[in-house]
């Protein structure tokens, strides 16, 4: 179903953001993240240059490769297009990634490693989104983990609500499940 038509309006900006996941022969997975953002119109940072429509003015590319417990064992940065000369500096930072883990708490490691001036706004803007992509990359995502909890997308979205028929039909093992510890209170 389309969105109701709009008000009378102009373009003024496009972002393109796309990911792609690889399972790779040696066993490893790579998760490739591409941003583009473009205007139709030409565009001067003052100080700066100008562009022309429709050419980058943020053009960039991360693949980071992954093992199976979802672990950063290798990144790689390519910044095409840069609005500042500093700009491409921030790709060695990101070798500190490699080690951390693409799960609970993903944001926070980014933040951590990559927050602030110590990195670039628009390589974590990727990174943050290439967790749900190496997700659904993996086929054995949908697999409950080996400790018997339940995977990490439950009770993250509607249609994974612990207590709905998602759940119920799919992981009929965690339909109305409660972390350990948490007091359930009834009207009874």
């Amino acid at each position: 179903m389309p969105l109701p038509d709009p008000a009378p309006r102009k373009l003024m900006h496009t972002r393109r953001m796309s990911f792609r996941g690889f399972e790779r022969d040696d066993g490893l997975w790579d998760i490739e993240g591409e941003l583009l953002d473009t205007k139709p119109h030409a565009f001067v940072i003052e100080g700066e240059r100008t562009w022309a429509p429709e050419e980058p003015v943020h053009h960039m590319h991360i693949r980071v490769t992954l093992d199976a417990a979802m672990v950063i064992r290798d990144i790689a940065v390519a910044m095409d297009s840069v609005p500042h000369s500093p700009c491409p500096q921030a790709q060695e930072p990101m070798r500190r990634m490699i080690g951390s883990v693409m799960g609970k708490g993903w944001r926070q490691t980014i933040e951590r490693h990559l927050g602030g001036i110590q990195g670039c706004t628009h390589l974590r803007e990727l990174l943050f989104n290439m967790a749900t992509a190496a997700f659904q990359s993996r086929s054995a995502s949908f697999a409950p983990p080996a400790d018997g909890s339940p995977p990490m997308h439950l009770g993250k979205c509607l249609a994974w609500d612990f207590n709905g028929p998602v759940v119920e039909k799919v992981y009929p093992m965690f339909f109305r499940w409660q972390p350990p510890g948490k007091t359930v209170y009834s009207n009874g």
